[in-house]
């Protein structure tokens, strides 16, 4: 029985018919390291974090005879794609390198042929702001006859898989525009084209314009929701074109500075010319609705809660069969959740959570279109990422995104809320390490910050509950999946960026020393973009309660920050106050009164390694202890983190923490092994 609190006014009963050995992954650099202590109290080797993943996705063709693997296989390795007999995993695949590019994705379309995106360095420095250095290609895969077919497009994105056209996809490039016009990448124009795998052409389908600037489209290849901006009025607009139509028609408009969300997921399956979206509707949670496209209004509330927003939704596992339908709604606490319209769907999960140890996040990645053969993927805090295959009657491991990563000696997650020091109830994740409280802590605020985060397995949380230390995650004020209310309070007087923000960090800090949990004197804030930021605001706080700080990418210059973005448009004018009335690390560095470790990559894109750099040099000025450290050839992104700079960054890190610079030493034989390994 549902509880009483969730609002559920419809389900929609979806149904379809349905008609060896586990892979060793081999990392060659650590085959001889020796066993770990038992009790999983002593710290991992810094070098086993650092690794990239091994395995990067699985997915199945859709006649079910291949499954399809990126795996890195060294240490410093690009990713090589595998193909392997889906009925007999120990016959030797088919390898496909695309050196000197690196393969980032893959996606079948057919039985013989998958569509790659490659990326290369080709630059060396970054351009200016969101222009980093590297670029990305498409070609077509001939998976039988092991020949490629490039398309020149620059910069592609693949739009869709046409399901119910096995020789086509949609994909789009952004071509080069005038920054002042003042546009989020969300909007601004992308030009959108129908590739032909067998002819190996490109023909433009549709090309956006700033009012109509993002389309969509369905199954069969054909354009069906519109989205772009309306300076004249500020405001976003959305269009959609029903099956078989030609023109446009508006359905939808609101300002740029409304708050409320307005996000179309899929048509309504049940409702012909209505759409699936995701919005708030005048309600301070958001909801899963059903949109009349005819009426332009919210025709039937489907699913809403009154304590967190809906997270999204889950399409049924077999898109080729059923590439449009919704099979559940979802929505975050502790963990995800899903409330399934296919009971069959929910069944399977339900299964799946059966079957695989240490089930937490589990997704069915691919299946074929007789729906006999799948690829599950399960990711949690004890589960790094593991990649199953079914088929014919039998259940696969087909390998684990790090295998040297032993599931009793990773950190429990926990799921706490606290109480601001104005009331306010502030959610938070805690990672626990392995050992008795109190703990060395660290408060890791996540980037953004208006993002919705979700811990499933956090890496870095790992990695510093494996070296001794508690981790708390603060879904502050601003964080978004915790209602309207919980957004719009980091607005309250212009920007609460470094006051009531920074308030509801250091609230969880001492949530956990009034629980026992936390050692008082062994307190540290590491965060990475926006909470770099919040870790340089941490260092110049009175009273201060940190011993040290990490700054990783951190903006130090707002203002600065702010007057890259020429092209940012969206909910202007307010996050615009919000960003410039935020307090500036710059401004109040001759407060800094704990040492200040800053991690920056050179090639950062999104906050240019200046904003460490001058910042660095102002606190030698002034005479502050830290340090600077610049991460050579890395950008913002975890993406562009090669095993060199995770290294880096993993050793610096536990290193700092470990010294006299932050807790004097403290504990240091505990931490100071995972730096010494």
């Amino acid at each position: 029985m549902l509880p009483l609190w969730i609002v559920l006014v419809r389900f929609s009963m979806f149904r379809f018919r349905i008609g060896h050995a586990a892979l060793g992954i081999v990392v060659a650099a650590f085959m001889a390291l020796p066993a770990q202590a038992d009790g999983g109290v002593e710290p991992y080797p810094l070098e086993y974090w650092a690794l990239r993943e091994t395995v990067l996705g699985a997915e199945v063709s859709p006649d079910g005879t291949k499954v399809a693997m990126l795996k890195i296989l060294t240490k410093t390795g690009d990713p090589i794609l595998h193909i392997y007999d889906a009925s007999d995993l120990e016959k030797k695949p088919k390898l496909i390198n695309a050196d000197p590019m690196e393969i980032r994705s893959f996606y079948w379309v057919n039985d013989s042929n998958m569509v790659l995106i490659l990326r290369q360095q080709v630059r060396s420095r970054v351009e200016g702001q969101n222009e980093g250095v590297y670029e990305n290609r498409i070609t077509l895969l001939n998976v039988d006859k092991l020949e490629f077919d490039d398309f020149e497009l620059a910069d592609p994105f693949v739009e869709n898989i046409v399901r119910n056209d096995p020789n086509s996809v949609i994909v789009s490039t952004q071509p080069g525009m005038d920054n002042d016009l003042g546009l989020t990448e969300t909007f601004r124009p992308r030009a959108y084209y129908r590739l032909n795998l067998n002819r190996g052409t490109a023909k433009l389908v549709i090309r956006g314009r700033i009012d109509m600037g993002q389309v969509e489209f369905d199954a069969n290849g054909d354009p069906y929701l519109g989205r772009g901006f309306d300076r004249q009025s500020q405001s976003y607009i959305w269009y959609y074109r029903p099956k078989g139509g030609k023109g446009w028609n508006e359905i939808f408009r609101q300002h740029e500075d409304s708050f409320e969300t307005f996000t179309v997921i899929a048509r309504d399956e049940q409702v012909p010319g209505n759409l699936l979206v995701q919005a708030h509707n005048g309600h301070n949670f958001e909801g899963l609705w059903s949109y009349n496209t005819a009426t332009k209004k919210f025709d039937e509330l489907i699913y809403r809660r009154n304590d967190v927003d809906v997270y999204g939704t889950r399409r049924n596992s077999n898109r080729w069969a059923r590439p449009e339908s919704i099979a559940a709604v979802s929505y975050v606490k502790d963990k995800i959740y899903y409330e399934y319209f296919d009971e069959l769907e929910g069944a399977t999960y339900a299964q799946l959570q059966q079957l695989i140890p240490e089930a937490w996040y589990t997704a069915i990645e691919s299946r074929s279109k007789d729906g006999n053969t799948f690829t599950v993927f399960n990711q949690g805090p004890k589960d790094p990422g593991t990649y199953y295959l079914y088929k014919e009657g039998k259940f696969e491991t087909l390998g684990s995104e790090h295998p040297l990563l032993e599931s009793e000696k990773l950190a429990s997650l926990d799921y706490v809320i606290y109480e601001a020091r104005d009331g306010r109830k502030i959610p938070a994740y805690v990672t626990v390490p392995h050992g008795e409280p109190p703990f060395p802590t660290v408060v890791l605020p996540h980037g953004g910050p208006f993002v919705h985060e979700v811990i499933v397995y956090d890496e870095w949380a790992q990695v510093l509950a494996n070296n001794g230390y508690l981790v708390i995650q603060p879904q502050y004020r601003m964080s978004l999946g915790y209602g309207q209310d919980h957004f719009q309070t980091a607005f309250i007087n212009g920007s609460e960026g470094g006051r009531k923000m920074q308030d509801d960090k250091d609230d969880g800090a001492l949530y956990l020393i009034e629980k026992g949990l936390a050692d008082p004197n062994r307190i540290a804030m590491f965060g990475w973009s926006y909470g770099g930021y919040a870790a340089l605001i941490a260092a110049s706080r009175t009273p201060q309660i940190y011993q040290c700080v990490i700054a990783g990418a951190a903006v130090s210059d707002p203002v600065r920050q702010r007057n890259e973005y020429r092209n940012d448009r969206g909910a202007a004018k307010i996050l615009n106050d919000y960003r410039l009335g935020a307090v500036s690390p710059k401004d109040e560095i001759e407060k800094v009164n704990i040492p200040i470790l800053l991690v920056h990559g050179d090639l950062d894109q999104r906050v240019q390694y200046y904003q460490a750099r001058n910042y660095a040099k102002k606190l030698e000025d002034l005479g502050k202890p830290h340090k600077l450290v610049p991460l050579v050839g890395a950008d913002h992104f975890y993406s562009t983190l090669f095993f060199e700079h995770q290294l880096t960054l993993y050793e610096e890190m536990i290193t700092w923490l470990a010294s006299p610079n932050c807790f004097g030493g403290r504990g240091a034989d505990r931490v100071a092994a995972g730096a010494t390994n």
